[in-house]
């Protein structure tokens, strides 16, 4: 029986760190300011999820595929925002019970 010698190539990673930069942060932006655009973001993300969520109901699109994505994109925005405010919640409350 001949069998065949496969060759797998290696996977080349997306994102190159030796090339990678940090993008230049605004310093004047401070925290709230950071957090209040992060959520309109999120919200506009699920505002988009719905709204080609009402045009595949009414058959204006026909790619299911981008409604899925755009709803997922949605979810895992909210789902991140979550946990970030789970977090500073967390933070508040350690740093509450601290002995001065």
């Amino acid at each position: 029986m001949d069998i065949l010698k496969t060759t797998i190539a290696p996977i080349k990673p997306t994102l190159d760190l030796e090339t990678a930069s940090v993008k230049n942060v605004d310093q004047s932006v401070n925290f709230g300011e950071f957090l209040k655009t992060a959520v309109e973001e999120v919200d506009g993300l699920q505002h988009q999820s719905a709204d080609m969520k009402t045009q595949l109901i009414t058959g204006q699109v026909d790619n299911i595929h981008d409604v899925m994505i755009a709803g997922q994109k949605a979810e895992l925005a909210f789902q991140l925002t979550m946990q970030v405010r789970n977090k500073v919640i967390e933070a508040y409350q350690e740093i509450m019970r601290m002995q001065i």
